[in-house]
């Protein structure tokens, strides 16, 4: 483009600037004054920032310093480093503040807020602290840890956002009372969903189960693999999740297999009358002591033993302790146990009855059930 052509451009660029300013009503203002006005308050921003950061950065390194001298942990320098940083960042805000124009009301309350909000980060990361090294020494579950830190956290976090709106002058009581009626209207709108959160910190708190154990709720028989606020997970034998309400959890009855760290299995047998009991508990014991997944100790030991003297058989019971990891599998050590059993009884001869039904019927009942060309 040609010289002329930038110079028709402009003064069409002109004319319009000039017809939307009348049209705003903005046409008396000095442009050139506020632009050197806004320049040199940037400036003067850009240096006050810069000298901040020089001044954060040589307390850090001052300060790091100090600290690897007197050999303070380095949880302590992170912590009093995050105090310092702050501390720059809302000194740095409130000259900011000031320099476009901030009257002495807001800087005071911009100062104060700081200032409160600073505080209550202390006060959580002392509790924090403490909290943590009382559960840890406690043995308290890492799900009810949890729960604790995160209320803590909630709490805190509130108290902070009342507390810094208050320095700016908001009504804090009628906060307060808002949030409580939004409160109320939330419990009644889901009250399911409370109890269950109110029964899981009853279970965590109370521990009738750990994640890991092998329960039995509601029917329902499996490993606890997630204990959360609303709902418990089992996983069955078959691979399956099963999720429990925590009320229901709460409110039935729990049997608890893992509890004592080992289970007893027992597997039901049968024999002749004629055969020896003792023999045959000679016969079976190795078997038993020797499959991999039996416990072997002087306190759970494997028996054999008769339980009575049924209609056509001796009923025995051959029991077993197994751990509680391997009660998953409990149906396959049975099994085993039985197939192994059967074998051995098999190889020594021994009998093992099964239950015969005879049927006796008048001679009026066979005249009628016979065909007539049988009947003389």
């Amino acid at each position: 483009m040609t010289t002329s052509s930038w110079s028709l451009l402009w003064q069409q660029f002109e004319q319009s600037f000039k017809h939307t300013s009348d049209a705003l009503g903005i046409n008396g203002i000095n442009w050139q004054v506020i632009f050197f006005k806004s320049f040199g308050q940037v400036l003067v921003s850009l240096m006050i920032i810069l000298v901040f950061a020089a001044l954060y950065w040589a307390l850090a390194a001052l300060l790091k310093w100090t600290m690897i001298r007197w050999e303070y942990g380095t949880r302590f320098m992170v912590a009093v480093r995050l105090v310092l940083r702050y501390l720059f960042i809302l000194v740095l805000m409130v000259a900011l503040l000031a320099q476009y124009g901030a009257s002495d009301v807001v800087l005071k309350a911009a100062a104060r807020a700081g200032l409160m909000a600073l505080s209550i980060y202390i006060v959580w990361l002392l509790l924090s602290r403490a909290l943590a090294s009382n559960l840890s020494r406690h043995h308290i579950d890492s799900s009810l840890e949890q729960l604790c830190k995160n209320s803590l956290s909630v709490t805190l976090i509130t108290l902070g956002c009342i507390t810094v709106l208050a320095q700016f002058g908001f009504d804090v009581v009628s906060i307060i009372a808002g949030l409580g009626i939004v409160g109320i209207a939330v419990g009644f709108a889901a009250q399911s969903t409370l109890a269950n959160f109110i029964a899981g910190i009853t279970l965590l708190i109370e521990r009738p189960f750990r994640i890991g154990d092998w329960v039995k709720i509601h029917g329902e028989e499996g490993r606890v693999v997630r204990i959360a606020f609303r709902t418990t997970w089992l996983r069955t034998r078959d691979n399956i999740f099963t999720m429990i309400p925590n009320e229901s959890v709460a409110t039935s009855d729990i049997v608890n297999f893992s509890v004592e760290g080992c289970t007893r299995i027992r597997i039901p047998l049968g024999i002749g009358y004629k055969e020896s009991v003792e023999e045959v508990r000679r016969l079976i014991m190795p078997i038993l002591n020797a499959h991999p997944m039996v416990v072997s100790d002087e306190r759970l030991t494997a028996r054999v033993q008769m339980r009575e003297i049924g209609e056509s058989a001796l009923m025995l019971s051959a029991q077993v302790w197994v751990h509680a990891k391997d009660i998953e599998v409990k149906g396959r050590i049975s099994c085993e146990l039985l197939e192994q059993i059967q074998h051995a009884v098999a190889k020594a001869g021994i009998e093992m009855p099964y239950r015969n039904i005879q049927l006796h019927l008048d001679d009026e009942l066979k005249r009628n059930s016979l065909p007539k060309d049988n009947i003389s």
